[in-house]
């Protein structure tokens, strides 16, 4: 006689787990249990996920990125006084490492042969080539590693801003700012804990972008001097 009671409940109780699972679907509300930036106003969304960002001390970010119509993929880790990871551009990748204002760039012989350096190819193939301050090759990849930088170029939707729903990221619920309806770039910010950006859409097709690991601690460091290869002012195949 007490079987149908408890199979009512479970019932009941995974239908209760169903609907704060699918925040709205059981008219529930998408913002219980949240940070509360989604209800606000699509600007003052992205003006508190900008903030975030920035009072983050690191930050992992992987996805394409487009400029002056070359694609690059990236999968970089971030923070303040530097960053390292790899980055993917017309078949070649590279690793970039940066501390501080030093930058190093690493790759196979055919990375380095096939930028016209044939002749220095297998020397430099594995080597953390330090990359001159001067040559123009410091400030196109520098900028992948400077959190800053980077993300103050990406973090921005062009025309007017508006809310496009709940969603989620990888399991972490969202809510999503666009530019122009989607055509000036679309921001999925986080709706638990900081209000991170998770991630963007770049107007024009100018590339997709996840954002991760925020806050969380990394070491960048000094490749040791007999895996270090330092030509001066200038990189042999700039």
């Amino acid at each position: 006689m007490t079987a149908l009671p408890q199979v009512r409940n479970r019932r009941a109780a995974l239908l209760g787990a169903v609907c704060v699972l699918a925040l709205t679907g059981c008219g529930g509300d998408p913002d219980a249990g949240t940070n509360g930036v989604g209800k606000l106003p699509a600007d003052k969304i992205q003006s508190k996920s900008v903030t975030a960002a920035g009072d983050a001390g690191t930050v992992r970010l992987s996805g394409t990125v487009v400029t002056s119509g070359r694609t690059y993929t990236l999968d970089m880790r971030l923070k303040s006084d530097g960053g390292s990871g790899s980055v993917t551009s017309k078949g070649s990748t590279f690793g970039l490492l940066r501390i501080g204002e030093e930058l190093y760039l690493k790759a196979d012989a055919d990375f380095w042969n096939s930028n016209g350096d044939s002749g220095a190819g297998d020397s430099l193939h594995g080597k953390y080539v330090k990359v001159p301050q001067r040559d123009p090759s410091y400030k196109k990849f520098s900028g992948f590693t400077d959190k800053d930088v980077l993300l103050s170029s990406l973090l921005t939707l062009h025309g007017s801003l508006a809310t496009d729903g709940h969603h989620a990221q990888n399991g972490v619920r969202t809510i999503r700012i666009t530019g122009d309806k989607g055509s000036g770039g679309t921001l999925d910010v986080s709706l638990e804990g900081k209000p991170y950006p998770l991630r963007l859409v770049r107007a024009g097709g100018a590339g997709t972008l996840t954002f991760s690991d925020w806050g969380k601690s990394f070491t960048v460091t000094q490749p040791k001097d007999d895996d270090t290869v330092d030509y001066g002012k200038q990189l042999p195949s700039s």
